[in-house]
């Protein structure tokens, strides 16, 4: 995670959300070439998706989610692995997400609102989902109820059924 300089006082906060220098200094040398904003309510569920081709740079900037990126790259110690964060407009942080993970994330109010910028234009040819309750990776997502999910994600396969096995991926 990464925390922006934010300048607050009694008026509110400044934060500068993005510096091609001072992210540079944090080791993020990407060429970030589109912005999202998506709006969901408490207990909505996007994801688990995936593009090779992109790199993520994830803000909530309305509300709070729970965020979870899970690595896809084969040869990679965390293969496999995921890692969760709460992200809230009030915290400030920002998840960078590189090349070759999975992402994804649960809506923890009502109005959240996750700002993203990515690496490459969005191309449904390019991305794929993976099941979000997948036993396999046993994502601990903080869920008070059955998650609010699109028919396409409520449909994505496992990570077996996908063909990603023994250290390989089908895509």
């Amino acid at each position: 995670m990464l925390t922006p300089k934010i300048f607050r006082d009694e008026r509110g906060f400044f934060k500068e959300t993005y510096s091609t220098v001072r992210y540079r200094d944090w080791g993020i040398t990407d060429e970030f070439m589109q912005d999202n904003l998506s709006l969901s309510r408490r207990n909505v569920l996007r994801g688990l998706h995936g593009d090779a081709r992109l790199a993520k740079l994830v803000q909530v900037v309305r509300g709070s989610a729970f965020d979870v990126i899970v690595d896809l790259r084969p040869e990679s110690a965390t293969f496999l692995r995921w890692h969760g964060s709460t992200l809230s407009a009030t915290g400030g942080a920002q998840l960078y997400i590189p090349r070759g993970f999975l992402h994804g994330f649960l809506a923890l109010e009502d109005e959240t609102m996750v700002a993203y910028k990515q690496t490459a234009p969005y191309d449904p040819a390019a991305e794929f989902s993976i099941a979000w309750n997948d036993p396999e990776l046993a994502i601990e997502w903080p869920l008070p109820a059955a998650p609010i999910l699109s028919e396409r994600d409520a449909a994505s396969p496992t990570l077996r059924a996908a063909g990603v096995t023994n250290g390989t991926a089908a895509r």
